[in-house]
């Protein structure tokens, strides 16, 4: 579970911004990268195409808000919405896969959540966010719980997903 904390308190400490670090590495290993958004709403491929040589790297970014977008661009099967909803990691997951599949992309980083301040259930609260990171056809999902109101979610949200997409990044040797 991701601490909201945790990427504001590395960010202070790091010098190169994550989505630059993200660009250079996805341009070092030669990779392109699309977005799949529903809480982030375009945020987070605006942080990426802010960088200088994104241009290289960043195939397209989809935000499929609706459930209806989520089917039609990302291939986001029905009987996932329907059974898990789409503030879930079965989704999350189904959105970066289709994103780089639809891009011809070969990472696929996604977010979907809650970033109220209605919506809210018990069950998936206002601050549910599932970021998912999908590269070369191997996909890591991660639940998120935010504190704050819509616009600090949706950064925070941004924020770890860019963290993310370096980790998994990070893993690859070539």
């Amino acid at each position: 579970m991701c601490d909201p904390m945790e990427s504001l308190a590395d960010n202070k400490t790091e010098k190169q911004p994550y989505e630059e670090k993200a660009v250079a590495k996805l341009s070092q290993l030669k990779l392109t990268v699309a977005t799949a958004e529903s809480c982030t709403g375009g945020l987070l491929a605006g942080r990426i195409v802010n960088v200088a040589g994104a241009s290289d790297v960043f195939e397209t970014g989809f935000i499929t808000y609706s459930n209806d977008a989520k089917k039609k661009y990302l291939k986001v099967s029905g009987k996932v919405l329907k059974k898990f909803g789409a503030v879930s990691a079965k989704c999350a997951k189904q959105m970066a896969e289709g994103a780089a599949r639809a891009a011809g992309a070969d990472v696929g980083i996604a977010t979907t959540g809650i970033a109220g301040p209605g919506g809210g259930t018990d069950e998936k609260p206002v601050g549910l966010v599932y970021i998912a990171c999908s590269v070369c056809g191997k996909t890591k999902v991660k639940e998120c719980r935010f504190d704050g109101n819509r616009q600090e979610v949706r950064q925070q949200s941004v924020e770890k997903a860019l963290k993310m997409l370096n980790k998994c990044l990070s893993k690859i040797d070539r």
